[in-house]
């Protein structure tokens, strides 16, 4: 039988309707995107915000029940110690001491005499022990230097050797208070005619420290009660953050702990260092609403001051505490992970473009990354952000490597 060349045409195209109902019905490769598991450095961090604040200050305040001046320094105001004058108070005219008030006052300054004495002998006792500390941080780094002492016991004694000298500037700024606090018990002791005070004697608060005018608490004239916060100073280039941290976050820091300083309004990354974690908690209700046991930890600045001098008090900052760290360690995109039962696993990209599931094993992991510990070599393929469509065994197209 003979076939026309028409009907050659019609069969011809009803071959090819019939593959192309075939084709459009075959189930196409679906577009993935594609990671390498590859070695590098892994860094586990617990971020939250923070905030700078000078670590000593001092709010000068009223000594007695009277009248302060008009302030006139603004915040900003360089002050210089034992010269700057601050405030002046005029005093009301005090009664006249009776015998219990009078040994009262007495035994006042009698007690900031002894604070007074109390703090030199800390001071004397910090100083001793900075000096034992930084002989020590010398020994320690000699025998580094000679390969006897291991890295950890040199950091030891470095951060020894810091927290004793801290201790020496603790110690001199109780005595800076203790003074004051004496002065301020002295001063009480002043009575009508004995000691001269009228309408017309003004009493000179003088600046306890060389820095900056923070806060200026009241400006006008006007009556104040004993005790009343005038004015508060404080040293701009001595700056710590300070960031409330969740308990259970706080656990996991130690002092000595590095610091990434982040979104403070400079282009780079700051360093720091935990200085401190508070002992105590308290309860902070989040934005949410919940209830949230806090903890402060405390951060010192470990760049040079000309890095970050922008700063100043109560700024706002971003901190990474760096937990855990390690170099050369085989990790995964913590995208590709998913829950398989009771297990970790990713979806593998085969030598035929098909998606294998396969079970991982793996161990520290922060938001962007994951340490893998088993199941998966340098180089695999894995799918970076597998969805509901992916299926083990299907053909997959791979982008991205």
């Amino acid at each position: 039988m003979r076939l026309s060349p028409t009907r050659i045409l019609v069969w011809l195209v009803l071959a090819g309707v019939a593959a192309a109902f075939v084709w459009a019905f075959l189930p196409k490769p679906v577009e993935v995107a594609a990671v390498a598991v590859e070695r590098g450095s892994l860094q586990v961090t617990l971020d939250e915000e923070g905030q700078t604040r000078v670590r000593d200050r001092y709010v000068v305040s009223a000594p007695l029940d009277g009248k302060v001046l008009r302030i006139e320094h603004e915040p900003g105001d360089t002050v210089q110690a034992n010269s700057t004058i601050l405030a002046r108070f005029r005093p009301s005219r005090p009664e006249f001491l009776n015998s219990r008030t009078r040994a009262e006052a007495q035994a006042r300054v009698a007690r900031s005499e002894a604070q007074v004495e109390r703090a030199r002998v800390e001071l004397d006792r910090a100083r001793a022990e900075r000096d034992h500390e930084q002989a020590e941080l010398a020994r320690h780094e000699q025998l580094h230097a000679e390969g006897l002492t291991a890295d950890n016991r040199l950091e030891s004694a470095r951060l020894r050797a810091v927290t004793a000298t801290e201790a020496v500037r603790g110690a001199e700024t109780a005595i800076v208070v203790a003074e004051l606090e004496l002065e301020r018990a002295r001063t009480s002791l002043i009575e009508a005619g004995s000691a001269g005070v009228d309408q017309e004697d003004v009493i000179i608060l003088r600046s306890p420290i060389t820095g900056v005018v923070l806060q200026r608490l009241r400006e006008s004239e006007s009556v104040v009660p004993s005790g009343e916060p005038l004015i508060e100073i404080g040293n701009p280039e001595d700056l710590e953050i300070v960031s409330d941290m969740l308990s259970m976050d706080a656990v996991q820091i130690d002092s000595g702990d590095p610091v990434l300083i982040e979104q403070w309004g400079g282009e780079a990354t700051l360093r720091g260092v935990v200085r401190q974690v508070e002992p105590f908690g308290f309860t902070k209700i989040s934005a949410l609403g919940v209830e949230e046991q806090r903890v402060n930890v405390i951060v010192d600045f470990e760049d040079p001051q000309a890095a970050w001098e922008a700063l100043g008090d109560g700024y706002r900052v971003e901190i990474r505490v760096v937990v855990w760290e390690k170099e050369n360690t085989l990790k995964v995109p913590s995208s590709s992970l998913f829950r398989n039962a009771d297990a970790w696993a990713v979806y593998v990209i085969d030598e035929l473009s098909l998606a294998r599931l396969r079970e991982l094993q793996i161990g520290r992991r922060n938001a962007l990354e994951a340490e893998v510990l088993g199941g998966l070599e340098q180089g695999d393929r894995v799918i970076a952000y597998p969805g509901d469509a992916i299926e083990d065994g299907m053909e997959v197209l791979a982008a991205g490597l």
